[in-house]
């Protein structure tokens, strides 16, 4: 896990390039390389994709260069009403940018002009056979997802309740095995010991387990064991939105503990602010019903209950008269 020198865990830069997205949505978005060899280890950093629009009439000040651009039936038609001269040099406009990558979409023939240029500037220009709607739709959600700010976290992430409780805390303290309590009481387990977090969006975060891991967790004194073997598929789930980190600490006699809750406690991953619990351990104490209830109280403030606050305003309601007849008494 990477660290900024506040020692918080810092975002991991994705890694894509035009070759793997062509590997790996050739098929879905039917892809045909038109210009083999050329520029497919180009990086891809930007999730948007644009169309380059009025930046073929030569106005390129607010260009977005360093996108991977998507020629439809518009700019096509464009172009093929330009003469061969003018055509090299409103696609040269263009293509002196950093793109990535050019995808002209609906099948549709390219020049060779066009191609010349793309050659020339080492661009890759990639065919679809989709409409141009359906283009976007399909390589939107990929982009996302693969180019998503990224880091990875010591911990236990498990779906209690349908609420994503990530487990953090020093090694050996007992992640492992208040998630195995938890899948046993019919809880699912989403990673163990290693947790790879993205961001989607503005305000999610997602947690999953490494591929290799595969719903294996390490239990001390007991080894490497298959939760998903064990106890069935419905014990694991592969991804879940992380909505409340659960600290769990050794208790520290003169540690002050929060025990009312109208304190709360919050943290940040990947700059997503989300609610967190510090449990003290000690002899006795059923973490695993704790954890659950960490989760049932969470699906109550979603809904708008916050308990704390209400059974405190119920002290304060019951208070108001004594407080009163007290102003009244004058003796």
């Amino acid at each position: 896990m990477s660290n900024d020198s506040a020692g918080r865990p810092s975002a991991l830069v994705p890694d894509l390039t035009v070759r793997r997205l062509l590997d790996e949505r050739r098929e879905s978005l039917q892809l045909e390389l038109l210009n083999p060899g050329v520029g497919l280890d180009r990086v891809v950093a930007d999730p948007d994709v644009s169309s380059p629009g009025i930046a073929l009439t030569g106005y390129t000040e607010r260009f977005a260069g360093d996108r991977m651009q998507v020629f439809g039936e518009t700019e096509v038609s464009y172009l093929d009403g330009l003469s061969p001269e003018e055509r090299r040099h409103k696609v040269e406009c263009v293509f002196r940018f950093a793109i990535p990558a050019v995808f002209v979409t609906k099948g549709l023939p390219v020049s060779e002009e066009f191609l010349a240029v793309a050659n020339e500037c080492s661009i890759p220009i990639l065919r679809s056979s989709l409409s141009t709607k359906e283009f976007y739709w399909r390589i939107k959600p990929y982009l996302d997802a693969v180019l998503a700010p990224r880091t990875h976290l010591h911990g236990s992430l498990a779906d209690v309740y349908g609420v994503g409780l990530l487990f953090v805390g020093e090694s050996g303290i007992g992640k492992s095995e208040c998630v195995l309590d938890l899948v046993e009481r019919g809880h699912r387990l989403v990673a163990d010991d290693l947790v790879i977090v993205s961001k989607r969006g503005n305000d999610i975060i997602l947690g999953e387990g490494h591929q290799l891991q595969a719903y294996h967790m390490e239990i001390r004194g007991l080894g490497i064991i298959d939760i998903r073997t064990l106890f069935g598929i419905h014990a694991t789930r592969q991804q879940k939105r992380i909505e409340v980190m659960v600290q769990l600490e050794r208790w520290e006699e003169g540690t002050t503990y929060t025990r009312t809750g109208l304190e709360t406690e919050k943290t940040e991953i990947l700059e997503v602010e989300i609610p967190k619990v510090t449990i003290p351990l000690n002899p006795g104490k059923n973490i695993t019903v704790v954890s659950e209830v960490v989760a049932m109280n969470h699906l109550l403030e979603y809904a708008g209950v916050d308990s704390a606050t209400a059974f405190n305003q119920r002290l304060q309601d019951h208070m108001r008269p004594v407080r009163e007849d007290l102003q009244q008494d004058y003796e």
